[in-house]
């Protein structure tokens, strides 16, 4: 997968980033649950198999970055389908999904 990279327009600060070494691998998901407060929105990322399911990732962040990860995704799903066609969204799993109490 190739990686996007962005250079500093002049004037911009460069911000080092680290990528913890147990990270590098990323986790995989096919579902998505969503949860909000006022505050934030809370992404839980799922793999769902035909007769059980575990949380893989959950990342938390604001209304703002929301919006601007929501655009981000919609402009490279754009370029996406430019490049590779259009596509139609994937069939929800069946039956209902919810965590499981302890």
């Amino acid at each position: 997968m190739a990686q996007q990279r962005h250079q500093p327009q002049s004037g911009q600060k460069k911000i080092p980033v680290e990528f913890p070494s147990q990270l590098k691998g990323g986790v995989y998901a096919n579902n998505m649950m969503v949860m909000h407060t006022r505050e934030e929105f809370i992404l839980d990322f799922l793999m769902v198999g035909p007769n059980a399911g575990a949380v893989t990732a959950r990342v938390i962040v604001s209304p703002g970055h929301t919006k601007r990860m929501i655009a981000a995704l919609q402009e490279n799903m754009r370029k996406y389908e430019q490049q590779h066609g259009s596509m139609t969204p994937a069939e929800e799993p069946k039956g209902h999904i919810g965590f499981v109490k302890e």
